[in-house]
């Protein structure tokens, strides 16, 4: 039997996105953004949720650019950082000791030690309710090479990624290899019906 939890904002799991933007006077900054993720495939799209109150609200607004950095294993005590400060307060980038790269495609910086980086322009914003949505077209992806198969091809066990439970407040890494996708449903095609 299924117990009702009510209408609240979970779905398992969350990315941890690093949501790059500058603000007004350029100064580069970062936050943690979990409500997210791919939202089309032609064009290559991605959406963010975040609040009107967080610093990077505006710089999203003004420049109509961000990255998503995502961070590996290594890096979650500055990705957890990042969505705990505001850059109202503070240089996040100084903090932590790791560098803003300006991207060269967007008008947005992105975490030079993170191993993916999507350099996005934002093409929608929708005013949700709490939470404003940014789409935003991928124009283009860096990966380090490390991170990259025999195929040139990203692989997430070496990108090492993590995500986040929102209702326990905690970081979990990417388990065991379940399976090939497009084939282990096969089976049920196979059944004679």
């Amino acid at each position: 039997m299924k117990k009702s939890l009510g209408a609240v904002p979970i779905v398992y799991p969350t990315p941890v996105f690093i949501v790059g933007t500058y603000d007004d006077a350029g100064k580069p900054n970062v936050m943690a953004v979990s409500w997210g993720g791919i939202c089309c495939t032609t064009p290559p799209c991605v959406s963010i949720s975040l609040r009107k109150a967080t610093y990077s609200y505006q710089g999203l607004l003004n420049r109509k650019a961000f990255t998503i950095s995502l961070p590996s294993e290594a890096h979650i005590a500055a990705a957890d950082y990042f969505g705990t400060v505001s850059g109202r307060k503070t240089d996040k980038f100084a903090d932590t000791g790791l560098t803003p790269v300006r991207s060269d495609l967007v008008d947005a910086p992105y975490v030079k030690e993170f191993p993916f980086i999507l350099e996005c322009k934002v093409i929608q914003v929708h005013e949700i309710g709490l939470h404003t949505q940014f789409i935003g077209e991928i124009v283009d992806i860096k990966a380090d090479e490390s991170i990259l198969d025999d195929h040139g091809q990203p692989n997430i066990q070496r990108i090492k990624p993590f995500l986040y439970a929102p209702q326990q407040a905690a970081y979990y890494g990417i388990g065991i290899h379940l399976g090939e996708a497009y084939s282990i449903g096969e089976t049920f095609t196979k059944k004679e019906r």
